[in-house]
């Protein structure tokens, strides 16, 4: 039997023990000791490490064997080991951020399926490896083995999510967030390499290290600053900045997850950090309510945000339920089972938001009505060129179909039925007929391209500037 040795500096940790392979022996053995460094193998003569799983900013996980059970079950072993050159001070951070994830896993996870349960927690003093009559102290936890994979190497391995597949995840979430919140607590790092997929398909929050305990002041309010451990872009503004946090920072961090399942993309790749804004839609296809949901999960400011867990659970109702038909109003009592359940109309925070435009998205959108509404003025010319029709009632006309394409340019941009890659395509495709009617009249393709530039630019100058007008407006009044 292979028994990895603990100590961070050792030089050759694996030890192999051909005793061990039988289980009277392994379960009735003393001790093992490092045949490299010396170091006892049993931690606290019950677990054996056999395995590394991985190693993080503060510790190292192994997977380990409980010799004290009857089928000798898997758990995780946890050391205590921070990277880097830490100040005292830091390392007292550390270390009370390591005690505090044990203590969340006792009061948290014995309680919920879905949250990694505690079986131990211990300190160990060992000789120290250089130094003669030092020793070193480490500290351990052990919690229980999800067999299974992260989301981060499940992404790797089958590829972007699809709709159901993160609704699957959110609602799973949600539910340990809601327990975890109202038992006092914030995650703080929620990521895709924290949500474990069980083997029989059940999704586990990990990693409660970060975790912060919310305490009432004497006015009633949340109190106590973030620490400052967060994983880059997933973390909300208020955790960066050290500030208080929420359960709507647990929220946020949600929705950057679903975010990276859906697009395969990083946080960087989707974060419009002209606009201060993300700009994840254009890599994924899913429906407008998923989409106004995540939208306000990430909203910067935290209290126009979804306060809690049951909000956005309420908010994702329409995913549950038939279309509207012809059925008693819905009440705010759950119906019985026997009875089709209510049609739940999203809040009016969230309809209010239904098909947001970025900034970015509106002068792209104004410059390309510009551009085509130019063409099409140079189209209607050019037809009644090499028609021979002229007169002053023609331009009325012309001028009074140009109006009626751009309005309905505008509209199809703002119902979204155009967007995105849809907008270059139609450009072009009118720029090639517009070019071959302007030949066939006469006129000059430069001085149509010129015309058409100069419309776009145009258009994009007078949004900007009635952009800027409403804003200056809005904040005045």
């Amino acid at each position: 039997m292979e028994i990895h040795c603990t100590r961070p500096t050792c030089p050759r940790p694996q030890n192999f023990f051909a005793d061990l392979d039988d289980k009277v022996t392994l379960q009735t053995a003393q001790q093992k000791y490092c045949t490299a460094c010396g170091m006892s193998l049993i931690l606290v003569g019950r677990y054996l490490p056999t395995k590394l799983l991985g190693q993080g900013g503060f510790g190292t996980a192994f997977l380990a064997r409980d010799r004290y059970t009857p089928t000798m079950r898997y758990c995780v072993v946890k050391q205590f080991q921070p990277s880097g050159d830490l100040s005292p001070q830091q390392l007292t951070i550390a270390q009370g951020l390591f005690e505090r994830e044990a203590e969340v896993l006792e009061q948290l996870g014995n309680d919920h399926p879905q949250i990694p349960n505690l079986y131990a927690f211990f300190p160990l003093s060992v000789s120290n490896l250089h130094q003669s009559g030092k020793e070193d102290q480490f500290f351990y936890l052990v919690q229980e083995y999800i067999d299974g994979q992260d989301l981060e190497k499940e992404l790797q391995t089958k590829g972007t999510f699809s709709e159901p597949e993160v609704l699957e995840v959110l609602q799973a979430m949600l539910k340990v967030l809601q327990f975890v919140h109202e038992n006092g607590s914030i995650h703080r790092d929620i990521k895709p390499s924290n949500i474990m997929r069980h083997r029989n398909g059940r999704l586990y929050l990990l990693d409660f290290g970060a975790v912060k305990q919310v305490t009432k002041g004497a006015a009633g309010t949340p109190s106590g600053k973030s620490t400052g451990i967060y994983s880059m872009g997933f973390a909300p503004p208020e955790q960066m900045s050290g500030a208080q946090v929420y359960p709507s920072t647990d929220l946020y961090a949600l929705a950057v997850t679903l975010m990276i399942l859906l697009t395969g993309k990083e946080p960087e790749e989707l974060y419009d950090s002209y606009n201060n804004s993300w700009n994840w839609r254009p890599y994924t296809q899913v429906s407008d309510t998923l989409a106004e949901v995540l939208n306000r999960m990430l909203v910067r400011i935290p209290n126009q945000r979804f306060q809690s867990a049951i909000e956005v659970m309420d908010a994702l109702q329409p995913h549950r339920t038939p279309p509207a038909s012809p059925s008693p109003p819905p009440t705010p009592k759950p119906q019985p089972a026997t009875q089709p359940p209510p049609v739940v109309q999203p809040t009016p925070a969230i309809q209010r938001q239904k098909s947001p435009f970025t900034l970015s998205e509106t002068l792209i959108g104004a410059g390309f009505t510009g551009f085509e509404g130019a063409l099409f003025l140079s189209v209607l010319g050019s037809i009644l060129k090499i028609l021979g029709i002229n007169g002053g009632w023609v331009s009325g006309i012309s001028g009074g179909l140009v109006g009626m394409m751009v309005g309905g340019l505008i509209y199809l941009q703002y119902r979204r039925i155009i967007e995105g890659k849809d907008l270059p395509i139609i450009g072009g495709i009118s720029l090639i007929l517009s070019s071959i009617l302007a030949l066939l009249a006469g006129k000059s393709i430069p001085a149509l391209i010129v015309v058409g530039v100069f419309a776009a630019v145009g258009a994009i100058a007078v949004t900007a500037l009635f952009r800027l007008i409403y804003l200056l407006l809005s904040r005045l009044l």
